[in-house]
């Protein structure tokens, strides 16, 4: 029985950041786990998902780019 209120506990601090990393990237992949995004909605901060998201959206906009770019170049066009 206590080990259950310390594992409680453990799940109601705020996200930590790799939390919210690792918790941005499986929303994004859509394979988020139930409990996490429970966790995510009941005590993390709107504000740093978005942000987290958004960071994630303009990295993956960056290598879609590039690797076109380096595919073209590399077709000789």
């Amino acid at each position: 029985m206590e080990k259950r209120d310390i594992n409680e506990s453990n799940d109601e601090k705020k996200p930590s950041f790799w939390q919210i990393v690792f918790s941005t990237l499986a929303a994004f992949l859509g394979v988020q786990s139930n409990k996490n995004r429970e966790r995510d909605f009941k005590y993390g901060n709107i504000y740093v998902y978005i942000v987290s998201g958004l960071i994630f959206t303009i990295m993956f906009i960056f290598t879609v780019v590039s690797v076109v770019k380096l595919v073209i170049h590399n077709a000789g066009m």
